[in-house]
């Protein structure tokens, strides 16, 4: 009888050096990733914030160089762009071995087509932040406005827009701040899988819904707070939430 294989996925774990408890539960879950593992998934918001892949900070430096002892072993690490990391570039990507994907990437495995997101395109009510995300993405803007300033000034940016973020959350009604129904069986019906993953709402639980008329499932992963948890999915099909910091490991 052959090991069970298992890949694993984890989001919005929103690593910053002021957390370091939070931080060393990612870097051992990556010390303790073995053969059985065929890959990694980082549905985005890896880091609280990331100014550009020039802020080579030795926290940063940590977190690069957990990621690279992974793929070093062969172990293939796919990494998704969230609302908090969407600065980070080639750059980072080559340090790591880290392989990037689009915002929308359907996959195969272990047999089922799975639906894999970050998740804050899914909240179609939060108009404001569309606006914000529709602008920040804007290749122009990101090449001009965010990389070619001065890393001190991205840097006080970046503490505003955060310090804005957490007053907008307090103030904006939580529907708005979720997603929205309609949007989830629209994607799901136009990549025609019957199981999304993603993060980005912070609430995490497993929704089952009808799409395209057959049962279906939708797996939102949970933020690392207060301690760092990661969905394990296995080649039979089945899969748990493992949470981290000596309980359940993967």
């Amino acid at each position: 009888m052959h090991p069970q294989r298992k890949t694993l996925f984890l989001s919005d774990l929103h690593l910053e050096e002021i957390h370091p408890d939070i931080s060393q539960q990612f870097i051992q879950l990556m010390k303790n990733c073995d053969s059985s593992i065929d890959a990694i998934y980082i549905l985005g918001d890896l880091f609280e914030a990331w100014i550009g892949d020039d802020d080579n900070t030795p926290f940063h430096q940590t977190i690069i160089d957990s990621l690279t002892f992974v793929t070093k072993k062969g172990i293939p690490v796919y990494f998704m762009r969230g609302n908090r990391d969407f600065l980070i570039g080639k750059k980072f990507l080559r340090a790591t071995g880290c392989q990037l994907l689009s915002n929308e990437k359907e996959i195969l495995l272990y047999g089922e087509r799975i639906l894999l997101m970050h998740g804050d395109t899914l909240c179609t009510k939060d108009i404001a932040y569309l606006k914000w995300r529709k602008k920040a993405r804007n290749p122009i803007l990101h090449t001009l406005f965010f990389l070619i300033l001065p890393l001190s000034i991205r840097r006080r940016f970046a503490n505003k827009m955060r310090l804005k973020s957490a007053q907008y959350t307090q103030s904006a009604s939580s529907n708005i701040m979720d997603v929205s129904p309609e949007e989830v069986i629209r994607v799901m019906q136009k990549y025609k899988v019957q199981i999304l993953i993603h993060g980005h709402t912070h609430r995490p639980h497993i929704h089952h819904l009808i799409v395209n008329e057959l049962p279906a499932t939708r797996v939102v992963l949970a933020a690392w707070h207060h301690r760092g948890s990661v969905l394990v999915y296995d080649d039979s099909g089945k899969y748990y939430v493992s949470y981290l910091g000596g309980e359940n490991p993967p």
